[in-house]
């Protein structure tokens, strides 16, 4: 059997042996970055994070990943307790520790803070936020394009937990990623509620028909910035690109299919449940995609 990849799979790197990270305003190497036990995170999953990527000493859409991670902060009552400005001075405090230019990753994660005793109520944790920035040396390297399976864990409704929430809480797509490589993908395609084909465990999803772009209507998947640049991209450059719901059906008999994501901007999908799709490689319309997200990026 092929072996899996992930579409967060990357080159390897010694130097991220030697890395310093950011956790609460002091840089610390990896040996060292810890959090506590009673940490509302690791106990709970009680907390949002953005994940950022470093293009030629800037990190792109930087804006938009920051007004994310506030907004989640907001809707789940969580008082992140520094400014925006604090936060970007972060991110540079770290990227500059550690020398980093061009091809490196940020995880930035805030959760509700150390808690007085471990239980739920969101009371007991009076110390502050914790917040760390991880900072990794991380070139992609996809070998082949990923394939997809079928699972029946759902990105659900927003009163159970908003799939729009970049949160710590990620048990059902793990879940899902765990029963796709049980079915031999690399990763898990998940269908909403309704049976229409959503976004992928870990990212969003895309197919090509007949030189039509489709991606979900957006109302149970993550509001990816990525997703959202390729959809501006396309009207942007006569690609016609529609949100809406379509079924597995659709996917089967697609020309191309690819995933979007902050870390591997956009990844091409060779097999959906089996089934080649298109070639089984990259289409010419996600190379397109592909070459002008690049000089987005690059501009």
């Amino acid at each position: 059997m092929t072996q899996t990849v992930t579409t967060h799979q990357a080159e390897e790197d010694a130097r991220n042996e030697q890395i310093l990270i950011w956790v609460n305003g002091a840089l610390k190497p990896r040996v060292e970055a810890l959090v506590s036990v009673y940490d509302s995170g690791f106990m709970l999953g009680d907390g949002v994070w953005e994940g950022l990527r470093l293009y030629n000493g800037r990190w792109a859409f930087l804006d938009e990943h920051l007004d994310r991670l506030f907004e989640a902060a907001r809707a789940i009552d969580l008082d992140i307790g520094r400014t925006r400005e604090a936060l970007e001075s972060a991110l540079e405090e770290t990227r500059t520790a550690n020398g980093m230019v061009h091809d490196s990753h940020a995880r930035l994660m805030v959760t509700r803070g150390v808690k007085t005793r471990p239980f739920q109520h969101p009371s007991l944790s009076r110390q502050g936020p914790t917040i760390v920035i991880i900072m990794e040396h991380s070139r992609p390297k996809l070998p082949r394009p990923v394939r997809l399976a079928t699972v029946p864990h759902m990105r659900g409704l927003p009163m159970t937990q908003d799939p729009k929430l970049n949160s710590h809480s990620k048990l059902n797509c793990i879940l899902a990623c765990i029963a796709a490589e049980k079915a031999g993908a690399d990763e898990a395609l998940m269908l909403d509620v309704h049976g229409f084909v959503n976004t992928t465990n870990a990212c969003n999803f895309f197919i090509v028909r007949k030189g039509e772009v489709w991606t979900s209507t957006g109302d149970y998947c993550m509001n990816g910035i990525t997703r959202r640049k390729v959809i501006d991209l396309c009207r942007a450059h006569a690609i016609p690109v529609f949100k809406r719901n379509f079924s597995l059906v659709d996917c089967y008999g697609a020309d191309e299919a690819f995933l979007t994501g902050t870390f591997g901007a956009q990844t091409p999908v060779g097999m959906i449940d089996g089934r080649v799709i298109g070639t089984g490689d990259s289409g010419p319309v996600t190379q397109r995609i592909r070459e002008l997200y690049k000089q987005l990026v690059g501009a």
